[in-house]
């Protein structure tokens, strides 16, 4: 089927662009945003899924409000014969000047959350190395990904209030990936169990100072051993100077006592060349990104069919022990970053399962 990205010398494959390179159902192609004030008042997650072999298109978003309210909303539909719309009912997602400028609305609702926010590239995106892992002859995962930090424009309506984006006080963080991915969609089924790791540790930053910004993605065993890492620090086009690839970092988080959630730490980050850098870490705003499909929430997955249109919302009190036992395990933490005397924000996504002596989880 033609779609209008075939009518751009940008083939890569011999097929039309309404189909990758594999038949493998994981093929997921994602969007993934964040805005967030810097006293950590208001924090909204949005996202969108691309899913070519699974015939889907879907959407979601969760808005923070003083760290008491959640605001949700997700979304479905048949990806065919719209393949060329990044369009799910009221959820859209424009390309105004591509790796600089995009914008992401929710128009009208019935579950309470509109928004139209415009992101301003505040720096070039980093591009991070391929994320591959391969177990009984499959591979279980292969992504590409590329990340960036900038500035959002524009309003959010929550409950019949309305906030504007003040792009001197928010911040904004956006990634792209494409390829087989595993976790946080629909599992196959008829097919031999996958192994259950006795631990493991993600880790994803992404954040932004006023002259320049940094990003890692590590993913650890139980032992703390790397299994794969990417990261780099980015610097605006003014600046003069090229983006530096990060080697190693070590983090040093600190944990709620009743929760696997940071409270706080240390990173330092070693670069090719040159000293070491190390920024304080402190959460300011949690949002409970699984209430968005991550790994499944209230009858909404990441990729599921749910039929040629579905569309729901809730509002979850962040309060209430039961509602946070019921939503958490893939959180993003909206963080104060202090370097010496800079002060930045950004993102830190942590997910730690089962046995992890480092940070004194030694069971499940």
């Amino acid at each position: 089927m033609l779609t209008k990205y075939d009518e751009f010398l940008c083939h890569q494959t011999v097929d039309t662009f309404d189909s990758v390179a594999t038949s493998a159902r994981e093929w997921t192609e994602r969007i993934w945003f964040s805005a967030h004030d810097t006293e950590g008042k208001r924090q909204l997650v949005a996202g969108f899924g691309h899913y070519p072999n699974r015939n889907v298109m879907d959407a979601y978003a969760c808005f923070v409000v003083e760290g008491k309210t959640q605001y949700c909303v997700r979304a479905s539909r048949e990806l065919r014969p719209a393949i060329d719309e990044v369009r799910v009912g009221p959820f859209s997602y424009e390309v105004i000047e591509p790796l600089a400028l995009v914008r992401l609305s929710l128009g009208d609702n019935e579950y309470g959350l509109r928004f139209r926010i415009d992101f301003r590239g505040a720096m070039p995106p980093h591009e991070e190395e391929a994320q591959f892992a391969k177990s009984r002859g499959r591979v279980l995962e292969n992504i590409k990904r590329y990340v960036q930090v900038g500035r959002p424009s524009g309003w959010i309506n929550a409950g019949g209030a309305m906030f504007r984006i003040d792009e001197l006080v928010w911040r904004a963080e956006r990634d792209h990936s494409w390829g087989i991915r595993r976790g946080g969609g629909v599992p196959e089924t008829g097919v031999q169990p996958g192994e259950v790791p006795r631990g493991y540790l993600y880790n994803f930053m992404l954040a932004q100072f006023d002259s320049w910004g940094v990003t890692y993605h590590v993913r650890e065993d139980w032992d703390a051993s790397l299994l794969s890492f990417s990261g780099a620090m980015m610097y605006p086009p003014d600046a003069g100077q090229p983006e530096r690839r990060i080697a190693s970092v070590d983090h040093q988080y600190t944990f709620k006592q009743d929760i696997r959630h940071i409270s706080g730490g240390t990173v330092v980050f070693h670069t090719d060349g040159g000293e070491p850098i190390e920024v304080a870490v402190r959460p300011l705003s949690t949002c409970y990104i699984r209430a968005g499909g991550y790994f499944g929430f209230r009858g909404f997955t990441h990729g599921l069919w749910l039929g040629g249109y579905y569309i729901d919302g809730f509002t979850l009190d962040l309060t209430d022990s039961n509602t946070l036992k019921e939503v958490s395990f893939i959180e993003d933490f909206m963080c104060e970053m202090r370097c010496g005397s800079e002060v930045g924000y950004g993102i830190v996504e942590m997910v730690v399962i089962g046995t992890y002596p480092k940070y004194g989880y030694l069971s499940y």
